[in-house]
């Protein structure tokens, strides 16, 4: 069973955010808590322990090691997060606020932060079952919960000192860009590395399908199209690919060969294959990383900061994704399932979206106009003589400053 194109974007959701991750170490934690004390309090389970771990402190001892434990985490946690939203405010004014989705998302940020939130939360489970010993009650002192304890905060010095490297290097130009370039070209190979399915259109009647909400196209569950097209012997035509700008009066899909109108129970299922968001992502949206690209040049390129070296760097990574597309005559396919039909993207589109829309930021800088020309005779030496022609288009451009 697939999932739906809604799911999968609340599972991109999730893994955007910064609660999930520290929520579910929280929860592990308390978890844990429990069994630890469990180990220490049953008679029988406790015989188990090693005879060192019977007196390794005294009540009073355990309760400020304890108290100084979680009164550290929750105070370096907020520390950490303060750097974090710090991080992400200042590459949100630096390099857009697109690229805020990406920092979001990454892993060290969200473990650094849950880590050191859990380790806050066993300690204070910990803190409140260490008893003093009174007339009528003797103390209880759970040495081994104490040993995790010291354990996790351990654990947590050594997230701390990964965390002050990993924030620098997350807001680093070179990395940034270096990611982008990456996931641009790695996309590009991907898509060339696919065979496309081909799709017949007959002439026949054909139903448009309108989404009921306005919003970004998150992803389509092209999957979930496919089976519905083989089901009833339709095409699907997707109308718009994913970062397109959707409102219940444009419509998504169009179904070839069905009978109009559709069924309630039908009609569902081709809307909820198209998941709409309040922003644009990634997801299934190759255009979109050009575009980030382009926007770290202008950004860049601005009387503000007037820095062509991040630019350049910007143009030599477009540059590595397009080489693997420039010097074969095939277009991408992101969908790439039987009964479905979509608009592929060709070669020259990417071009203009990617190094065209960096012309008018780099048009009046010496050093990056020099290096975006020597990009293009790089690229029309490996070109093909269908794309060749797209890429000297763009060089006479920007030697005429058009």
């Amino acid at each position: 069973m697939f999932f739906s194109a809604r799911i999968k974007k609340y599972l991109d959701d999730i893994r955007a955010s910064y609660w999930f991750v520290p929520t579910f170490l929280v929860l592990s934690a308390i978890l844990l808590a429990f069994a630890a004390l469990i180990v220490d309090g049953h008679p029988e389970i406790s015989k188990l322990r090693p005879r060192w771990m019977n007196d390794v402190v005294s009540a009073e001892g355990a309760r400020a090691i304890v108290s100084v434990i979680a009164q550290a985490m929750i105070g370096v946690a907020g520390v950490m997060f303060s750097l974090t939203m710090l991080a992400v405010s200042f590459a949100s004014g630096q390099f857009g606020p697109r690229l805020v989705g990406n920092f979001m998302r990454d892993r060290g940020n969200q473990y650094t932060l849950g880590v050191l939130i859990s380790t806050f939360t066993f300690a204070l489970l910990v803190l409140r079952a260490i008893e003093s010993p009174q007339d009528d009650v003797a103390a209880f002192v759970p040495h081994f919960s104490i040993i995790l304890t010291m354990i996790l905060a351990l654990v947590s010095v050594f997230v701390m000192i990964y965390h002050v490297h990993h924030v620098p290097e997350t807001i680093s130009a070179s990395n940034i860009v270096a990611g982008l370039g990456q996931r641009f070209g790695r996309d590009i190979e991907a898509l060339l590395d696919a065979e496309p399915v081909a799709v017949t259109v007959y002439q026949s009647d054909a139903v448009d399908v309108y989404l009921r909400t306005s919003g970004y196209i998150h992803n389509i569950a092209q999957d979930r199209l496919g089976d519905l097209a083989a089901e009833n012997g339709w095409v699907i035509e997707i109308l718009e690919t994913p970062g397109a700008f959707m409102n219940p009066h444009r419509p998504a899909l169009r179904v070839w060969g069905a009978v109009s109108p559709l069924s309630q129970e039908v009609e569902r299922c081709l809307r909820e294959a198209v998941a709409l968001g309040l922003t644009k992502t990634e997801k299934q949206n190759l255009i979109f990383i050009a575009e980030e690209l382009v926007e770290i040049v202008a950004r860049a390129m601005s009387p503000g900061l007037n820095d062509p070296f991040t630019a350049i760097s910007c143009i030599q990574w477009m540059e590595a994704g397009l080489a693997a597309m420039v010097r074969v005559d095939r277009q991408l396919h992101i969908f790439r399932c039987e009964g479905v039909l979509a608009n592929p993207i060709k070669f020259d589109a990417l071009l203009n979206v990617s190094l065209g829309g960096c012309v008018s930021y780099i048009q009046d800088d010496p050093l990056a106009r020099k290096e975006m020309l020597n990009t293009l005779e790089r690229l029309s030496d490996l070109a093909t003589d269908t794309n060749r022609a797209a890429v000297d288009d763009l060089a006479k451009r920007i030697r005429s400053g058009v």
